[in-house]
């Protein structure tokens, strides 16, 4: 065996033991261009050296179809393929994974655009045009297959300026455009059970997790001392938006943000079976019960739930509904647009011939897909929901001034009036001051169109700024993230979702130091009032639909319990000039609300006596035993400074106790949810502390991602 045979064989072999990760586009540019280069100075060599020497079989070896290239060149370029692309790697790791316990990798979002959908005018079979934007999919065309350059047989005089032209060719043929992508976290899971000491059975990767999703921070309320502020003042909430996205993710094995968990929206995701009034001349009525607290017996959880009029088919308004729906790029994915397309069916089910409904879309520019058209032409209403696709940039500010547009124009004096907003919750073009957006809604809340908001998907949801437009707009917030939820959210819950009944409702609680020593409203951080904003009806506050239950907790700590987290001052605080003395009763509450087309509030009023004091939780029925678990799963979920010493299993084990009748199965999933919590061990279940008690917990930490494993 001669030399060459040798070297052949060495570098096969080596070439065999190289394992490289997939080589990009950029990366395979650079390497052929460097391959290019070596071969241009090797036959520049060879043209001014003698043939004295005959070439062994190494030399003659050919790169490409015919085209001469010596081995040594071959193999430096395909040596240089891999390292080149492990350079690009090393600098974007996409297909690298950390080590257990290791940072994160973050890959930055790439931005590509996107060609926008063109405009046209679709005959129907009525007199109604159909504008359509972005109704049917452009097109595709296959690309003209591109010549290749022919190479020449053996090395020659001319092969050089063959080579430059392949190198040309490969060069200057299209690239495909990177998919777009968010921010990226990838975690390694913890070991499994069956991994031994050596570290060998690691548990599988966990999925990725694409994130980007935005939560407005908040400290969770605090106890406060009754003889130093005994008055408690919030804004009602009906949202729900919180509990189904907390739900999605720890279905698919995340922990949310903190922030993400609002506990209110978790409590008041499920219906309780409340007095409700029978007539429309007191929208809603309030129902309250006082039960030990599950986590601490030494308080109290005094439940406060409200229960809204119901009213009967024959009085059902007349509804004006516009859907304005992001159909942007960042839409195109199964649980965002074509859930909102399925989902929007089922309402279109619901309503009756006399409803009108309208379509506005933006992505990049907005557009009417269907302009005011009769509940009764379903076929043509679902026809342009399902020819809807995703693509182009967002542009919500210029979509939302048309949805109003269009809802103005066919304006019901005595119905329901609403633009409902879906997204996956970005509004990253159009008016760039979220200011200005909001001053826009209440506007067009004043005229009496209100804006409801209702999200899709993961890793592009503004939270924020889908809470703050509904709440400006005298609506509510929603999530859906399954067929199941749309049905619930859209029929089950259809009427208190789409019809207000009362609005800017305010909650005021006067609590009696005599009997009460500390307490603390569980949730509604995000909806607190200044004392004097309840009798200021230029005030906004929340809305309540048709039928919708809401419940507030407060955990109450009594006079004498040894419960108190605060020690009495020295010198005690001088007594209020128009006290009464009311043994009987633990506070006082005070609700004002407005008519859905009012401007005068009006005050509904009614003690806390003593009597609804219960000894044993049992004796309350089921809703105040729920509502009491629910918020503990909230509570030690986000690792409150309150209720860290109940444990999943007591929370399995109350909630299992009150489902009660459970129709729909709401609770029975719930039950499920806390065991998926409990498997997942947040690492402040056995006694977290909040931030605003610790500020050197982590203020930002990434939402989705699974817990970093220690």
């Amino acid at each position: 065996m001669n030399e060459d045979d040798k070297m052949t064989d060495q570098a096969l072999s080596s070439l065999k033991s190289l394992r490289s990760v997939q080589p990009s586009p950029e990366a395979k540019k650079l390497a052929l261009n460097a391959a290019m280069v070596a071969f241009d100075a090797a036959q520049a060599g060879q043209k001014k050296a003698a043939a004295a020497k005959p070439a062994g079989w190494l030399s003659r070896w050919k790169l490409g179809a015919g085209l001469g290239v010596p081995a040594a060149t071959a193999v430096a370029a395909l040596v240089l393929l891999p390292i080149g692309s492990q350079m690009v790697a090393t600098n974007n790791p996409i297909d690298t994974l950390p080590p257990v316990g290791g940072d994160d990798v973050t890959i930055a979002a790439t931005e590509t655009p996107v060609e926008q959908p063109a405009l046209r005018v679709e005959k129907t079979d009525s007199d109604v045009n159909l504008q359509t934007l972005s109704t049917v999919a452009p097109e595709t065309t296959k690309p003209a297959p591109v010549e290749q350059p022919k190479m020449a047989a053996e090395t020659g005089a001319n092969a050089p300026d063959e080579a430059e032209a392949m190198s040309d060719a490969i060069v200057t043929l299209p690239e495909a455009a990177p998919a777009p992508m968010g921010r990226v976290t990838m975690r390694q899971a913890a070991p499994s059970a069956t991994a031994d000491m050596s570290g060998a059975g690691y548990a599988a990767t966990q999925p990725l997790y694409v994130e980007g999703d935005t939560f407005k921070s908040f400290d969770e309320n605090r106890v406060k001392i009754t003889s130093e502020e005994r008055v408690s003042t919030f804004s009602i909430d009906v949202d729900t938006a919180s509990y189904t996205y907390v739900r999605s993710l720890l279905e698919d094995g995340y922990l949310p943000d903190p922030d993400a968990v609002r506990l209110e929206e978790l409590i008041n995701y499920f219906p309780y079976d409340y007095a409700a009034p029978t007539s429309a001349d007191t929208p809603f009525s309030a129902s309250m019960t006082v039960i030990p607290t599950p986590w601490n017996p030494k308080t109290e959880l005094l439940q406060i739930g409200i229960k809204g009029y119901v009213p009967p088919a024959d009085e059902r308004q007349p509804q004006n509904l516009t859907f304005l729906i992001d159909t942007s790029g960042s839409m195109d994915e199964p649980n965002k647009l074509p859930l909102l397309k399925r989902s929007f069916g089922l309402l279109v089910d619901q309503l009756q011939d006399d409803d009108t409904v309208s379509i506005v879309v933006y992505a990049g520019s907005a557009g009417v897909v269907l302009e005011p058209t009769k509940a009764s032409r379903r076929t043509t209403i679902l026809k342009a929901l399902d020819n809807l696709y995703a693509g182009g940039s967002t542009a919500g500010a210029e979509g939302i001034a048309l949805a109003y547009q269009l809802a103005e124009e066919n304006k019901l004096e005595n119905g329901n009036n609403r633009v409902i907003l879906a997204t996956d919750g970005d509004f990253n073009v159009g008016m760039d001051d979220p200011e200005d957006l909001k001053t826009y809604i209440k506007t067009q809340r004043d005229k009496g169109i209100f804006l409801s908001v209702i999200g899709f998907g993961r890793g592009n949801l503004d939270d924020a700024l889908m809470q703050s437009l509904a709440q400006n707009g005298n609506g509510n917030a929603s999530y859906i993230d399954s067929f199941r939820e749309a049905q619930k959210v859209l029929v089950t819950e259809g009427g208190a979702n789409m019809v207000t009944i009362a609005k800017d409702v305010k909650i005021q609680v006067e609590f009696n130091p005599a009997l009460v020593a500390e307490y603390r409203l569980i949730g509604y951080e995000t909806r607190a009032l200044n004392r004097e904003d309840f009798n200021n009806d230029a005030v906004d506050a929340g809305e309540i639909g048709a039928g919708h239950t809401v419940t507030a907790l407060y955990e109450i700590t009594p006079v004498g319990s040894g419960g108190e987290l605060n020690d009495p001052l020295r010198y005690g605080s001088a007594p209020q000039a128009n006290e009464i003395a009311a043994d009987d009763e633990l506070g006082f509450l005070k609700m004002r609300y407005k008519a859905p087309l009012g401007d005068t509030s009006k005050l509904i009023e009614m003690p806390i006596g003593r009597d609804l004091v219960l000894d044993d939780a049992m004796k309350a029925g089921d809703d105040p035993r729920f509502a009491a678990a629910v918020a503990a799963f909230g509570q030690k979920l986000k690792g409150s400074a309150y209720g860290e010493t109940i444990t999943w299993q007591q929370i399995t084990d109350l909630a299992n106790g009150a489902k009660g009748a459970d129709v729909d199965g709401y609770r029975a999933e719930f039950v499920q949810l806390v065991g998926l919590a409990a498997l997942l061990s947040p690492d402040h279940s056995a006694g977290g502390r909040s931030k605003f008690d610790d500020p050197t917990l982590p203020q930002n930490r990434n939402l989705g991602a699974p817990q970093p494993v220690n």
